[in-house]
């Protein structure tokens, strides 16, 4: 079991990472909120990781704080949740934030994000309360990064960011309506990212 990494970031493409470590190129996937603090950083970085192992691949999950994931861990514990759509739950919303939808009842933020319908959602509501009362999740949540929460795009950062959210489960017409009218001008992909997300929750 990998828990851990520290090494120098090689490739960053939302969700997926390369971290050099010691010359081994370790392939991690993160959730946005990972990738904002990251962006943060220089150097080396520390990322805590989560592998999961299917069928057909071992995939390494890195996360900036242990309040992501323990989360992620739990979250992949729930009937019909897997890591993909774990990640995009982490993507779409903070960890403060989830439990605070959680406390809330608020299954329409739930289903705000791609691949949660309306069962998803309601499963999430009563599987994760019970977690979440079990767990030292919201007692870290001081640890977890705060995120606020015309046509296809083409081109440079606004191309990264349509890429990432495509990949973290928006469809291609979805990932162009969340970046239309931001300035896909601008040549910070993570921060076309961030707002696209803010307007996928609200």
């Amino acid at each position: 079991m990998i828990g851990q990494l520290r090494g120098r970031i090689v490739t960053k493409q939302p969700p997926r990472l390369v971290i050099d470590v010691g010359g081994v190129g370790y392939e991690v996937e993160a959730p946005m909120s990972t990738f904002f603090t990251l962006s943060q950083q220089s150097g080396e970085v520390t990322l805590l990781t989560q592998m999961v192992v299917r069928d057909d691949a071992i995939l390494l999950y890195g996360f900036a704080e242990e309040a992501e994931r323990r989360l992620f861990r739990e979250l992949i514990k729930v009937s019909g949740v897997g890591a993909k759509l774990a990640l995009t739950v982490l993507s779409g919303m903070n960890v403060a934030d989830f439990v605070a939808t959680i406390e809330a009842d608020d299954a329409a933020r739930l289903t705000g994000l791609p691949g949660v319908g309306k069962k998803t959602a309601a499963r999430l509501l009563v599987e994760m309360r019970d977690k979440l009362s079990g767990t030292d999740i919201a007692p870290t949540l001081n640890a977890s990064p705060a995120q606020d929460g015309g046509g296809p795009v083409t081109g440079g950062a606004s191309a990264d960011a349509r890429h990432a959210l495509v990949a973290l489960g928006y469809k291609p017409a979805e990932a162009d309506r969340l970046l239309r009218g931001l300035d896909t001008e601008t040549n910070d992909s993570e921060a076309l990212i961030r707002e696209a997300l803010k307007r996928a929750v609200r």
